[in-house]
């Protein structure tokens, strides 16, 4: 007779140099690439609408991931600060994005206070970076598709095409990134922070950020092909810094994911990490060698 009251643990799925399951990722992307896609088809300002709902999901994985260091952000200033940032950049610009800034993270300071003295300088430190490191970075998206017009109705105006450049170009840095790494990688980039991240990786991003880069800016934004150089500098060292700080963030906090919520990727933190480190010195760079 079979003992079946204690069965073996599942052994955990190894999915190789890869380090992920390759199609769930590949069917995530498909369907997240779709709906950006869709919204700036049809109507451009829909798209802030993902962008404002991807700051609140940020925030929520932020909170739960902190929690494990007894940091418990406030969840709603942070919130509705961050959708209001997102929003005041899109229809008014930088100035309005500073003092939205300003005005939450002062706003979510008197929120803590509510809860007493212990513990208020550890979660208030907490809770600005926050606000910097999701919706301000964020708010660069808004930034760059309001280069166009925060009520043009055009489908490829420069904000569009801004938005597809940046996003095309910090893909190009994972998927060259990846695929070099996979085939070539020998020689661990940073062993301690991010084990399967290596420099024949970094060489790969930095080739697929170089081409994509001068590509787009030749022929989607009919810009100088050495802004298009400078652009793939610049997001392939981005992207890999982002990509660094966040690994740095979870080792930090033990855990392997902000969240499971995208079959293949993890948490959406571990798929923003690139795109917020890069949006804002791409679109410095454009708003003022292109636009």
């Amino acid at each position: 007779m079979t003992d079946t009251s204690a069965s073996p643990a599942a052994p955990k799925k190894d999915y190789g140099r890869a380090g992920r399951n390759l199609p769930a990722s590949i069917a995530s992307a498909v369907v997240l690439l779709s709906a950006i896609a869709a919204s700036l088809w049809f109507w451009k300002t829909a798209f802030m609408v993902i962008v404002a709902v991807a700051v609140v999901v940020a925030v929520w994985e932020l909170r739960r991931g902190l929690l494990a260091k007894e940091i418990d952000l406030p969840e709603q200033p942070l919130m509705v600060g961050g959708v209001v940032m997102v929003t005041v950049a899109y229809f008014w610009g930088t100035d309005a994005l500073v003092t939205a800034t300003a005005v939450s993270g002062l706003v979510t300071m008197l929120w803590l206070l509510r809860r007493g003295v212990d513990g208020f300088v550890k979660t208030a430190t907490a809770s600005i970076f926050t606000l910097f490191y999701v919706p301000f970075l964020g708010s660069f998206v808004a930034l760059m598709l309001a280069e166009g017009g925060a009520t043009d109705f055009e489908h490829w105006d420069n904000g569009v095409k801004g938005i597809v450049t940046f996003i095309l170009v910090t893909i190009a840095s994972d998927i060259g990134g990846y695929v070099a790494g996979v085939l070539f990688g020998k020689h661990p980039m940073a062993p301690v922070i991010s084990p399967k991240k290596s420099w024949e990786g970094f060489a790969g991003s930095a080739i697929a950020c170089v081409a994509a880069g001068t590509a787009l800016v030749v022929y989607l934004l009919d810009g100088d092909w050495w802004v298009g150089v400078c652009l793939g500098l610049i997001a392939v060292v981005m992207a890999t810094l982002g990509d660094l700080c966040e690994s740095v963030m979870k080792r930090d906090l033990g855990i392997k994911d902000m969240s499971q919520i995208i079959p293949g990727h993890g948490g959406l933190m571990d798929r923003l990490d690139s795109l917020l480190a890069t949006i804002a010195p791409i679109w410095l760079l454009l708003h003022y060698l292109v636009f």
